[in-house]
């Protein structure tokens, strides 16, 4: 048989590069960067080659399963059903909607399925206890863009390809190809930027493969950004370095942000994050100077102790610099999916309940996932029972990850939507696995609103899934289903024309009702393309968007129909100033300086403290070929990623460390072994841990992960949260080491 090429977008990281996928006789043969997909232009990182060997994965679960006598049977989707509606009911008829619970991992964001239908699954559970990895990931950005413009998909994006100055807080883009900033290969747009005369500055604890490249590299303390950030906010304000880009009466809070920042002077922030005070005057003004210039950060800037005030500095910088919603600057992109006006301006709330054992608050409907083993644990009303997990492995991500392993191996009935008997799956009584990634079609519902350009793209299934396998978006339609209580024959596809009328409903409401418009619900939904599920939605959504056809009264507008027809891409343009509409306060201001990060930042002025004597400053880092622990069962991408420690050449003179000696690293709550690698690119006093290993616990069926087991970071890592957004602290943790 001839082969064939198809066009793909990436689901594995969020740069969602163009791929050309070669199939012949049904198997992918190999898997090449798409030169003619403008957003990548041919690059593709290794990850993305490695999809051919995810799909043929001989591990990868492709029926249901269901445990019984501690080990997986193979089940029909008709029986794994039947015995989680059984039991889901069971609980919550006999403990009551809190009973159950749910933890959603990384992977859902890369998926249609994740975009539509995971939202209606959390509210068809009826419970507060919901968990993302968003709250050991990125909700301090989240946060801190919802209580500045009113909600947390509100996410200025740096103007990479026209700024001429990027300084870039803990974050390594040649790496993961950019985060909260989707931008694939970083490391030609950096090269582009310097041959325009621009310039690369990277504030980092570590010498990052970002850092090599930059102009200029300062190594920081860990955890202190912030102090360094608002340092800079001081020295604006005190040498009158002001030049905001929008009206002033745009801006609230201004004079309490004025008086906060004569707290933080240069030479307090040189103290606590070692960088010389020279050094930030002059960032401070090279920053102010430059007119066409982006601040961005991530993971070192949001998960830390005061990762929220570290998130909002950063564009209080931008603000203040001039550099926000300006072209060179940070901008709003405008996805084509979110029509205008659908957002509501009330504004971002947090704390509207709180968990039950030890009343940590709730931020975006979900609470902190690092209070899941306490939540499993504690007897009383509320305590987890049932449990859901949806591509995600918290025994792996979350802090005292042993502890959260316990628990879940005591729940009463636990389901998993994944393709992996994983460190966490491996405590399921159910798993449902979705079709391969191949068998899915795509559209970046998260990362289209984070892009660094304007655009839609789509990629159609290459392959065509089997009779018994199910797209992940027919088994999320179930369980919603299911826990309605429309019992398990329920068809999906009823609750994709609920989801359709829904959006009909709103769009009829906004033309004056059906009398007066003349349009009904099934007239809109019958001009849909003939596809089904998560593709109809797609559909809708991008005909009523803000460059839509409006259901043919605006015949130059996009559907999908047209995007498919161009290419899979069209492109709408660099991103461009909006903010004064995009803004989704109540007062439709910028809220400069919000009340809720008064309490954090007393408490950062009064209680922050440097690492005790004799102990080191933990951080993580992550590698180019894998993505958390997503890709550690890819030959190809698991060889080359050592789970070794990095620490400086003269902390290991000093404690008498060779080259891949084993440490002891230890914390109150516990210890691992690790080999030791000496790294001059690490800063004196701080040492880094890969994350996502640890694939050595018993039950687990991941043959090629298990060979390179490493060791869980997260066992080490104590319980202590970002007091705003409720963000684990991975990064900054202090640790002592010994030699074995």
């Amino acid at each position: 048989m001839a082969s064939v090429v198809k066009f793909r977008i990436c689901p594995l990281c969020e740069a969602g590069c163009g791929l050309k996928i070669h199939v012949e006789d049904k198997k992918v043969t190999k898997v090449r960067g798409d030169e003619n997909y403008p957003p990548s232009k041919g690059y593709m990182c290794p990850k993305g080659a490695a999809l051919k060997e995810l799909h043929h994965d001989p591990d990868l679960v492709r029926t249901p399963l269901i445990k019984e006598n501690n080990s997986f049977r193979k089940a029909t989707w008709d029986e794994a059903f039947s015995l989680i509606e059984e039991k889901f009911l069971y609980l919550r008829n006999t403990y009551g909607n809190d009973c159950m619970g749910a933890y959603l991992g990384n992977p859902n964001t890369h998926t249609m399925a994740g975009g539509l239908f995971l939202s209606p699954l959390l509210k068809s559970l009826k419970s507060k206890n919901l968990f993302t990895a968003s709250t050991v990931d990125q909700m301090p950005k989240l946060s801190a863009c919802g209580f500045m413009f009113g909600h947390p998909m509100r996410v200025p994006v740096p103007d990479v390809n026209n700024t001429d100055l990027f300084v870039i807080f803990g974050a390594n883009p040649f790496v993961s190809n950019g985060s909260l900033m989707s931008a694939p290969d970083m490391k030609t747009r950096i090269k582009k930027l310097k041959q325009r005369g621009g310039k690369l500055i990277v504030v980092d604890p570590m010498k990052t493969k970002t850092a090599k490249e930059a102009d200029l590299h300062i190594p920081i303390n860990p955890g202190s950004d912030v102090w360094l950030l608002f340092a800079i906010v001081h020295i604006f304000f005190r040498d009158n370095m002001i030049s905001l880009n929008q009206e002033s009466d745009l801006i609230k809070n201004f004079e309490k942000l004025e008086k906060e920042a004569l707290n933080f002077t240069p030479e307090k922030a040189s103290k606590v994050c070692g960088v010389d005070v020279s050094q930030i005057e002059e960032l401070a003004e090279l920053i102010y100077k430059t007119q066409k210039c982006a601040v961005y950060g991530r993971m070192g800037t949001c998960t830390v102790k005061y990762g929220t005030a570290t998130s909002w500095l950063i564009d209080v910088v931008n603000i203040l610099a001039g550099n926000f919603d300006k072209k060179g600057g940070v901008l709003f992109p405008k996805p084509a999916h979110i029509p205008d006006g659908s957002l509501p301006k009330k504004g971002f709330k947090i704390n509207r309940f709180k968990s039950r054992v030890s009343s940590k608050g709730e931020v975006m409907g979900e609470l902190p996932a690092s209070v899941m083993a306490e939540e499993m644990e504690t007897e009383g009303e509320g305590k987890i029972r049932g449990f859901i997990t949806v591509a995600g492995n918290p025994v792996i991500a979350v802090p005292e990850s042993e502890r959260l392993d316990r628990a879940m191996a005591d729940l009463d009935f636990m389901v998993s939507v994944d393709y992996y008997i994983n460190e966490s799956t491996r405590h399921a009584d159910v798993i449902l696995p979705p079709a391969s990634p191949l068998c899915h079609s795509h559209y970046d519902f998260f990362f289209h609103g984070l892009a660094i350009r304007n655009f839609a793209s789509f990629s159609e299934p290459v392959f065509e899934k089997n009779e018994n396998e199910k797209d992940k978006w027919e088994i999320l339609a179930k369980l919603i289903l299911i826990l309605r209580g429309k019992g398990k024959d329920a068809d999906p596809l009823d609750f994709e024309y609920e989801m359709l009328s829904s959006i009909a409903s709103q769009v009829i409401k906004g033309l004056g009702g059906e009398e007066k418009s003349g349009v009904t619900k099934d007239s809109l939904i019958s001009m849909l393309n003939g596809r089904k599920g998560p593709e109809r939605v797609l559909d809708f959504l991008l005909r009523i968007g803000p460059y839509g056809d409006n259901f043919g009264f605006k015949p130059d507008g996009i559907n999908l129909n047209k995007i498919i027809e161009n290419n899979n891409y069209i492109d709408l343009g660099d991103l461009s100033p909006w903010a004064k509409k995009a803004l989704l306060t109540p007062d439709s201001k910028i809220d400069i300086y919000p009340d809720e990060l008064e309490k954090s930042i007393k408490d950062l002025k009064e209680s922050f403290v440097e690492k005790r004597d004799n102990d080191f400053l933990l951080i993580g880092r992550r590698y180019l070929r894998t993505n958390n622990s997503w890709m550690h069962n890819i030959e190809a991408l698991s060889k080359n990623n050592p789970c070794t420690m990095y620490m400086n050449p003269e902390d290991a003179r000093n404690l008498d460390f060779n080259d891949m000696d084993t440490a002891i690293v230890s914390t109150s709550k516990s210890k691992i072994k690790i080999p030791v690698e000496i790294n001059k690119d690490i800063k004196k006093g701080v040492v880094s841990i890969p994350h996502g290993f640890g694939h050595d616990l018993e039950g687990m069926q991941m043959n090629v992960a298990s060979k390179n087991a490493g060791v869980n970071v997260n066992r080490i890592i104590p319980l202590e949260i970002d007091p705003i957004s409720a963000t684990a602290v991975l990064n900054g943790v202090s640790v002592k080491i010994e030699k074995i």
